[in-house]
């Protein structure tokens, strides 16, 4: 018996003696809830795709990749807060995928505070491109080269009475620079431009507006639930006008939330069709998310998708152990990395741009198409 309680105590303690798995903590606040859920759980979906694929196959460098993920519900001031616990209590390596504009500049404090990355924010701010921001790592091109070619689109087919409905937020402003880029190379005005209450849009103000100007089309720069109700309340009141929204509504869940009146909608997108399938980067998420028993991606996903193979590359590059510093500094020595079919990521320490692609897609029979 006392062989047996000794042979039994010892090989509790070689269990206990055997080091857990090594990890490598990575942070994210989103609005996991919130007016903005549908499309940020897509864009989380595609990066988890990344993730427990690279961790399936024994990680980074030998150490698994963990998500602290925090739900900021879109409120910037959650974000700016949880970005805090997750940099001085969590002790992340680097944050990731976080979504939107003001939320992005409420966590940069925290960043340049203590040296840590953020890879693949979720939002197009010209802001966190120019001048370059020193821990911010963009990997989807800018909002405001995607307002600049809805405008150009719309004025190529014929379509010069143009509104623009913007967030009166750093986001919505963003996007209504770009917009006006757009209306300077057409060499037209606007016949309209409406702020709207980032949470709390003042519809019987704005449709009103619109009813008054007449256009031919409307440039929605909002969140997706803003956006939605905008477009179901120009439709009841009997406006056909083309509506054009930005890729931050690329989303599966915009086009249930639109429902009857989501055929035409225009929305801008950042990466190629979750459909081409011969697209290199498509094919490769679509593989993994068949394994997964997912038939089909999204928009959202596939920026998720991306963001994660440019943290994956990153982790790769700052070897066995990383810290906050040599994340930085793998990043900054990325060049040429091809994230399929020539969509390369390309940083330096002048220039944290990440891709320059835009395209535009139209929603019909419940899907984006090009």
């Amino acid at each position: 018996m006392t062989h047996l309680r000794l042979i039994c105590t010892v090989g509790l303690f070689a269990l206990c003696a055997v080091p857990a798995a090594a990890q490598i903590l990575i942070g994210q606040t989103a609005g996991i809830t919130g007016p903005v859920a549908s499309s940020m759980n897509e864009a989380i979906a595609g990066a988890q795709l990344v993730i427990d694929s690279v961790n399936a196959q024994g990680g980074v460098n030998g150490e698994r990749i963990e998500v602290t993920r925090m739900d900021d519900g879109f409120d910037p001031k959650r974000a700016g807060d949880n970005a805090r616990v997750l940099i001085e209590e969590k002790k992340v390596v680097a944050l990731f995928l976080n979504r939107g504009t003001p939320h992005t500049q409420a966590i940069l404090p925290w960043l340049d505070k203590h040296g840590v990355a953020l890879i693949g924010p979720s939002t197009g701010a010209m802001v966190l491109h120019k001048p370059v921001q020193k821990h911010v790592f963009n990997v989807r091109s800018t909002y405001q080269r995607e307002a600049e070619k809805a405008v150009q689109h719309l004025h190529t087919v014929g379509i010069d009475r143009i509104a623009v409905v913007h967030a009166s937020d750093s986001f919505g402003k963003d996007g209504l620079e770009g917009a006006g880029n757009g209306f300077a190379k057409a060499k037209i005005q606007p016949v309209v431009v409406i702020p709207a209450d980032r949470e709390k849009p003042d519809y019987a103000t704005i449709l009103p507006a619109l009813a008054k100007a007449n256009p031919q089309a409307v440039i929605w720069i909002a969140s997706g639930d803003a956006v939605v109700e905008g477009v179901k309340g120009l439709r009841a009141a009997g406006s056909a006008a083309q509506v054009v929204t930005l890729s931050n509504n690329a989303s599966t869940g915009f086009i249930k939330q639109l429902g009857s009146v989501s055929s035409g909608v225009i929305v801008t997108q950042v990466f190629p069709s979750e459909r081409a399938t011969g697209q290199p980067m498509v094919k490769e998420a679509m593989g993994l998310a068949k394994a997964k028993g997912q038939a089909e991606l999204s928009p959202q996903m596939l920026e998720g998708f991306a963001s994660a193979k440019v943290l994956v590359e990153a982790l790769r590059r700052a070897g066995p152990k990383a810290s906050r510093a040599k994340v930085i500094t793998a990043l900054e020595s990325i060049r040429g990395y091809d994230l399929g079919g020539g969509l390369d990521i390309n940083y330096s320490a002048t220039d944290h741009s990440g891709i320059d692609f835009a395209d535009l897609s139209i929603i019909s029979d419940g899907k984006f198409r090009r």
